[in-house]
């Protein structure tokens, strides 16, 4: 579907309300396959490959979280849906964040998955930094740097206990075009702003979910994001870290059915 932000691929599948995906920097809308088969019975999901990933066109250019909001906003005019709930996982927790705050007549719930609102620390910075030199370098995101992917992305449990899991990051993480993947950490790392002032605006029913083991974005992260947006619930999972969605496939599907059909929200 064509955006300001280039032409985003998209999958729908099911019935009833929409409910759109959004993944992590350096995934695509393959991360939420179990979300996918678990919701489209009651939903209509809508699964995004974010700009410059996945089969969605290369980036050209940096952007704000505002503009992939404002995306969303041109895929739901695109398939003619008014309003839909947002799950979002790290970058589409920001994306999830910042499209509640600018267009709260087009979402109805928003399910915030290890993300922030917060500005990357310097040392967040030059870690991607370092890693997406050495990607260039290689042609690609290639041995060692899967492991650098794997140990940010996955915790302990998962990397012990989940290989399936490991081989589905490390295949995702492989796949992305270095240039597009570049300018994605740039816009959504290096130059992400402060948002808790922006997302005290949120005045719909958001789900904040943290992984208890992510070293990417910390629980304390997490307790900040939610503080920040009025109302917001926070759940921990255990035994999964940046990647909630794919790692505990059954806790997370029951937290989001759970949160979408809850009749006291409004």
């Amino acid at each position: 579907m064509s955006t300001a932000l280039g032409d985003l691929a998209v999958s729908v599948v099911g019935t009833g309300e929409a409910v759109v995906l959004w993944p992590s920097l350096l995934m695509d809308r393959s991360l939420w396959e179990a979300q996918v088969a678990a919701l489209s019975p009651r939903w209509t999901t809508i699964a995004i490959d974010p700009p410059g990933h996945g089969a969605s066109s290369p980036l050209t250019r940096t952007f704000t979280l505002a503009e992939c909001a404002d995306s969303l906003v041109e895929v739901l005019d695109a398939l003619d849906v008014e309003r839909a709930h947002v799950i979002g996982n790290s970058w589409g927790a920001m994306v999830g964040g910042t499209f509640a705050a600018l267009h709260p007549d087009r979402i109805g719930r928003a399910v915030l998955m290890n993300g922030t609102a917060s500005p990357a620390p310097r040392m967040q910075r030059i870690q991607y930094a370092a890693l997406l030199r050495i990607a260039r370098l290689l042609g690609g995101i290639r041995p060692p740097l899967t492991r650098a992917v794997v140990g940010a992305f996955l915790g302990p449990t998962t990397r012990r206990t989940r290989p399936q899991v490991v081989r589905q990051v490390v295949d995702i993480a492989g796949r992305n075009d270095v240039r597009s993947a570049t300018l994605a950490v740039e816009s959504v790392v290096s130059r992400r702003p402060d948002q808790r002032a922006l997302f005290g605006r949120i005045s719909s029913p958001v789900l904040v979910v943290a992984g208890r083991e992510d070293g990417t974005f910390p629980i304390g992260e997490l307790e900040e994001m939610a503080a920040s947006i009025p109302g917001a619930e926070l759940v921990v999972v255990e035994g999964a870290a940046h990647l909630v969605a794919a790692e505990v496939p059954d806790v997370v599907n029951a937290l989001i059915a759970d949160f979408l059909a809850d009749p006291s929200l409004t």
